[in-house]
């Protein structure tokens, strides 16, 4: 017990900054690895995604239990959740809100009737590619637009989905890459409460098809505006 209590006390500013950098992650800022491709184009398998813990709530650190509530989700946001039907960590895009009407037909999606416009955009360096040929459109919907990941060959299950109404509370989320995502069109829908922060910006990225060596293009690109780029920018489950 002695020297225990020693340890502490030689090591107590060290271990107070550990304590901060812990409730600091845990509350207001997080980085999370990004391993599978449910994202890609705009998130790519390695990249380090910065997460905003505080977005929608202040919570208790190290629980979900929120103090103050800031704000909510909205279309096109980029979230992280702790999925309680997938029993894991994910990563999405907001494509519903409450009260909202979803449907895909042939991947083209529908919000409270009015169809998505597409136009196709050309993106490099998707190591999927190679053994799964796809083509890419930005896809526009309401005042929200991002690039999605469509395979020529292989198309989802879920490619043909609803209509369906998003409940109060919850929201529908799907993955940009669209053939190849574990979303809401297969988990339902998400519950507020289970989403923890909205993903902003590419921290650094480590290319796992040449030896993790680091995108340097990749490091501090802003995912809110992936698709309103040339089209070269940015991924399954988070």
């Amino acid at each position: 017990m002695r020297y225990l209590t020693g340890l502490f006390a030689r090591n107590k500013g060290f271990l107070a900054f550990m304590l901060c950098m812990f409730v600091f992650r845990s509350a207001v800022a997080d980085w999370n690895v990004v391993p599978t491709g449910s994202m890609q184009p705009t998130i790519r398998v390695g990249d380090r995604i910065l997460v905003d813990r505080a977005a929608y709530d202040i919570r208790l650190p190290f629980t979900h239990i929120s103090l103050h509530k800031v704000g909510d989700p909205v279309r096109g946001d980029i979230v992280v959740l702790d999925s309680n039907e997938a029993n894991e960590r994910l990563v999405k895009r907001v494509i519903g809100v409450p009260g909202d009407q979803i449907a895909l037909r042939g991947n083209r999606l529908y919000v409270n009737g009015h169809a998505a416009r597409y136009s196709s955009t050309q993106v490099t360096g998707i190591g999927d590619d190679r053994d799964d040929p796809a083509h890419y459109d930005i896809e526009r919907s309401g005042d929200t637009a991002r690039i999605v990941r469509l395979s020529d060959y292989r198309p989802s299950p879920g490619s043909n989905f609803g209509p369906v109404t998003v409940p109060a509370g919850h929201y529908l989320l799907m993955g940009d890459n669209r053939d190849n995502s574990y979303d809401s069109r297969f988990l339902g829908f998400a519950g507020r409460q289970e989403i923890l922060g909205r993903a902003r910006y590419v921290a650094f990225s480590l290319d796992p098809d040449h030896h993790y060596l680091p995108r340097k293009d990749r490091f501090g690109t802003a995912l809110d505006g992936a698709a309103r780029g040339s089209g070269t920018g940015a991924g399954r489950d988070l």
